[in-house]
């Protein structure tokens, strides 16, 4: 599995620009639109679970799960974009990812922040 695989986030020249800070530099918020989040559940197929029990015994990286988590945070943030877009929002501040373990089944990735409107100062 090449680093290419385990990367997320965004590609250049976003329409919708998603950071983990408060503001964005060289810019000013004109309209604050709320809240928007992305939510996804996944469970584990059998074979990933059964290689991870394995592999928890003798230690090192659970690369199926690795894996699986990348692919869920980046379909919880695409939707995450997708909700801030239909609001009208060219940026999401304050993002982070929340996540959980969903009643023994699967994991639950919750992507969230504040929706805004930018523009350059």
């Amino acid at each position: 599995m090449g680093i290419e695989e385990y990367g997320g986030g965004q590609g250049p020249q976003p329409d919708v620009l998603v950071v983990t800070t408060n503001d964005v530099p060289g810019h000013r918020v004109q309209e604050v639109l709320g809240e928007v989040f992305g939510l996804t559940v996944r469970s584990r197929h059998l074979g990933s679970q059964i290689g991870a029990g394995l592999k928890s015994m003798i230690g090192g990286e659970l690369k199926g799960l690795t894996k699986t988590l990348v692919e869920t945070r980046n379909q919880a943030m695409f939707r995450l974009i997708e909700q801030a877009r239909a609001r009208g929002a060219n940026a999401v501040l304050a993002f982070r990812f929340d996540v959980t373990e969903a009643a023994d089944v699967g994991t639950e990735v919750c992507a969230y922040g504040t929706a805004v409107v930018v523009t350059r100062e």
